[in-house]
């Protein structure tokens, strides 16, 4: 089949089941191209959540789909790539959790949505890379637990007088970003400005000229006055920059940055899993209940 009628049968059997079709914004081009939605992780699920769609097909990584799953109880979460996992979720395990808490009573756990639903179960608040700062500060606490990435919690730390006990995970594609990578390219190309996510090594951090999610990338880049700017977060993102910002030049700070979970969803893969209806991913009661709760203290925290 040529790719062309790969797509037209995957539109055809999304109508045909009452589908959406969800893309993060690390896909390869042409998922995130016939996607109905595009974006992070959570926003994806709470689009999904409000829609009446009956099925929802994430093309993302396992704990996004259980995301999906908890937002959405009702409807069919199809990951079209089961072996699609993170390798910084798969770092925090729901024992190494309670461990740590029991080191440290009463200390609440803020956890990155970038996590498996039985560590957000075990957690008192969940958190984006765009709004950790604001969950962070919305607690009276002065001592906080921060689960999976180190170098978000970090970066967050930065802005807080609180004390923070880091766990020690991180995202091996951002972690590959060396600064001696971006120094070089801020001195082949000193007008453009610099931009990463908060996933990125502090010593990497501390050269940009500007540190935001995948989505705060999108709204700076098209606010600047800059033509060229480099680019520090996956690969996936420059389509979506390139299609919005035809003007522009992008540089993507390192070849490296491209995660080989996040490029395992292919055309092929999302016409099975539909043609299929499999793999499901369904998160337990038991487990989706305390999670939930975890991301809506997370969603009543004021956005401004």
């Amino acid at each position: 089949m040529s790719l062309e009628s790969i797509k037209l049968e995957i539109r055809e059997l999304l109508a045909k089941r009452k589908g959406v079709l969800l893309a993060h914004n690390y896909m390869r081009d042409e998922v995130q191209e016939i996607a109905d939605i595009t974006g992070d992780s959570l926003a994806l699920s709470m689009e999904a959540a409000k829609t009446d769609a009956e099925v929802i097909v994430f093309c993302g990584v396992h704990f996004m789909a259980e995301s999906a799953s908890i937002l959405a109880p009702d409807k069919t979460v199809l990951l079209p790539r089961l072996d699609a996992g993170c390798p910084m979720a798969d770092m925090v395990t729901v024992e190494g959790l309670r461990e740590l808490k029991a080191k440290h009573p009463g200390v609440p756990v803020v956890t990155y949505v970038n996590s498996s639903a039985a560590v957000k179960a075990e957690s008192d608040i969940c958190c984006t890379s765009a709004n950790a700062m604001k969950v962070v500060q919305s607690l009276p606490d002065q001592e906080i637990i921060f689960v999976p990435d180190r170098n978000l919690g970090s970066y967050v730390a930065k802005f807080t007088s609180k004390k923070f006990h880091l766990w020690e995970g991180y995202c091996p594609t951002h972690e590959r970003l060396r600064p001696e990578a971006v120094q070089k390219l801020k001195e082949q190309y000193p007008d453009a400005p610099f931009v990463c996510h908060p996933e990125c090594n502090p010593t990497v951090v501390a050269l940009a000229d500007h540190v935001c999610s995948t989505t705060g990338m999108y709204d700076y880049v098209k606010k600047s006055s800059a033509k060229r700017i480099i680019i520090g977060t996956e690969a996936g993102i420059l389509f979506r920059l390139k299609r919005e910002n035809p003007d522009k030049e992008f540089i993507l700070a390192s070849p490296a940055l491209i995660c080989p979970n996040m490029k395992l969803t292919s055309l092929e893969d999302i016409l099975e899993a539909l043609q299929k209806m499999a793999p499901v991913v369904k998160v337990p009661e038991e487990i989706r209940v305390p999670a939930k709760r975890a991301l809506d203290r997370m969603l009543a925290v004021p956005r401004d």
